[in-house]
């Protein structure tokens, strides 16, 4: 028998990533469609474009991770909802140019890789693409030695999707006097998670396991809270044309986000008494003493997407939000100004 090093020494235990897909492979297999070519395990994976319904298809791709809101999720050991957090992040923000997602692939790498923690995070990954429609067709599991801090891992996507060139969403056709239709999040979504941190567990001295009186819930639920996905709603509102600009309120805010579709002359308007703010962002607001301007340049501040449409196209896109069971409101409106955002 060979006594020589193996590269399980050196830190890396294949079977552990083996164990890992082995326990996945039927949950991912559930989120193929007809059009998936290949089974999971090859060197790289297959996609067949359908191209008979469109004339001049044009694929849409973007990538992104889910950040420091893994910091939570080390802390509580809950790690099934992270997978949520990058599908909807990234099918979000193709959709903003009016994508339909096609598939997403997933980087997860490790220190070391533990099987049941993996599993849950794939799971996760699996539920946000049923969510979405999206297939996961493949991805990479790393086990990194040394790399990352000890129960650690890190999580990222990329996403592409296919749209109709003609159909495309860039903002170009906003005019003055369009309405802005805000869609509501589902709590922080997955931005600004290095000052929360700073404010919940530095200055607030708080536990994961510990009450938010504001929220009526614990830390880690509301932390936790997965990254709501907007294409349910949207999807339906792109096949009738009504639809002229959109913005995914991701890092930035309203305030540097939504001037990202509005065309050079044009600003935005926006009336903050149109919709009921989130407790837990007043809480980190307080807490942190954080001004307005930057409370509304890192968070989403309870609006996660933004529709640009004509007035009077308004009440199609809240009756359908109403019917996910989302919030939507007129939050404002295109104004003629230069790209920035106003707040009344």
């Amino acid at each position: 028998m060979d006594g020589g090093l193996r590269y399980r020494d050196a830190g890396v235990d294949r079977d552990v990533a083996s164990e890992a897909k082995r326990r996945i492979a039927e949950k991912v297999r559930s989120t193929f469609s007809p059009n998936v070519l290949q089974d999971i395990g090859g060197f790289g994976a297959l996609y067949r474009l359908e191209t008979g319904r469109r004339a001049e298809p044009v694929l849409v791709s973007s990538i992104d991770s889910v950040g420091t809101k893994l910091k939570i999720a080390f802390m509580t050991g809950i790690h099934n909802t992270v997978g949520i957090d990058i599908v909807a992040h990234c099918v979000n923000d193709i959709l903003t140019m009016g994508a339909r997602p096609l598939f997403i692939m997933d980087y997860l790498a490790a220190g070391k890789l533990d099987a049941t923690v993996v599993e849950e995070v794939i799971l996760g990954l699996v539920a946000g693409c049923k969510m979405s429609g999206c297939a996961l067709i493949g991805g990479e599991t790393a086990e990194l030695p040394g790399f990352y801090a000890e129960g650690e891992y890190d999580l990222a996507a990329c996403i592409v999707g296919v749209v109709e060139r003609k159909r495309i969403v860039d903002g170009s056709k906003v005019v003055e006097g369009d309405a802005l239709i805000g869609l509501a999040s589902s709590g922080l979504h997955t931005n600004g998670y290095s000052l929360v941190r700073r404010i919940i567990f530095e200055i607030c001295s708080l536990k994961p396991g510990d009450q938010l009186q504001t929220c009526n819930r614990t830390v880690a639920e509301e932390l936790l809270e997965p990254h709501r996905c907007y294409a349910p709603i949207v999807l339906p509102l792109l096949e009738e044309g009504t639809v002229r600009g959109m913005a995914h309120i991701t890092g930035g805010g309203l305030t540097e986000n939504l001037p990202r579709t509005l065309p050079s002359g044009l600003a935005a308007k926006i009336d903050r008494s149109t919709w009921d703010v989130p407790p837990i962002f007043g809480l980190l607001q307080e807490k942190g003493n954080v001004s307005p301007a930057e409370m509304f340049k890192t968070f989403n501040m309870g609006v996660g997407f933004v529709v640009v449409v004509p007035p009077d196209a308004a009440g199609r896109i809240i009756s359908e939000a109403a019917k996910h069971g989302c919030d939507a409101s007129v939050i404002g409106r295109v104004t003629r100004a230069e790209k920035q955002v106003a707040y009344i």
